[in-house]
């Protein structure tokens, strides 16, 4: 049976740094690709959301061969993206409905920081799939899209053991110290039960109906725990 599955994703194209310089971001490549690919191979639909439905960008740090891990790694991730119709006709956030939709993924980047961790709707639908069941999955920096289901201080997640992309990570790739707050601090705000594995490599936790990754590396090995419960 064909699952459906919603892609929650940025529409940030920069994210604001505490000195109120734009950083130009996006969606990071892999996060998004490597999952898509997963679930569209393995006969599943996609529906991409984002906030207003403005088409998401890519980080094109992401498709760097050396971030990307080579170059030939860069051109398929980029192979990937361009032939995803998905992208090009995302749905507003606004309008998404989580009875329509056997799963939800939010792949990160450094757009979620500038819009989904204060985006009511992106609030609402979390707070919705963790409590119906379904499987959430929640990668890198998507997590900060947790931030926006607080109300009167108090979050659905609290006590989730989850995981993100951690202070050090952040710090390694030299925005911890310009950034206007950092994820995994506010996170544990929110009474979550923060673990975290080894820098860059692929490190996931489960709890109960959510699935978390650390990285962009974790992204892969999410959507393999996704496709075992699909």
């Amino acid at each position: 049976m064909a699952a459906k599955l919603l892609f929650v994703m940025t529409g940030a194209s920069y994210w604001t740094l505490k000195d109120g310089t734009r950083h130009a971001t996006g969606y990071w490549a892999e996060e998004f690709a490597a999952p898509y690919k997963a679930f569209t191979d393995a006969g599943h639909q996609v529906t991409v959301a984002t906030p207003n439905g403005v088409v998401p960008t890519v980080d094109m740090m992401s498709l760097r061969p050396d971030m990307a891990g080579s170059a030939e790694t860069a051109l398929e991730l980029e192979e990937i993206i361009r032939s995803a119709e998905e992208m090009r006709r995302p749905i507003q956030l606004s309008n998404a409905r989580l009875e329509d939709y056997d799963a939800v993924y939010f792949p990160g980047g450094h757009g979620p920081m500038e819009d989904l961790w204060e985006n009511p709707d992106a609030g609402r639908l979390l707070a919705a799939a963790l409590g119906s069941g379904k499987p959430l999955a929640v990668v890198c920096h998507a997590p900060a899209a947790m931030l926006s289901t607080r109300f009167h201080s108090v979050s659905p997640f609290a006590g989730y053991r989850i995981t993100a992309f951690t202070n050090d990570e952040e710090d390694a790739v030299g925005l911890a110290s310009r950034a206007r707050w950092l994820l995994e601090d506010e996170l544990k705000t929110l009474g979550v039960d923060f673990v975290r594995g080894e820098m860059w490599k692929p490190y996931t936790i489960v709890d109960r109906n959510l699935y978390t990754g650390q990285n962009p590396a974790s992204a892969a090995a999410l959507a393999v725990e996704l496709l075992k419960v699909l």
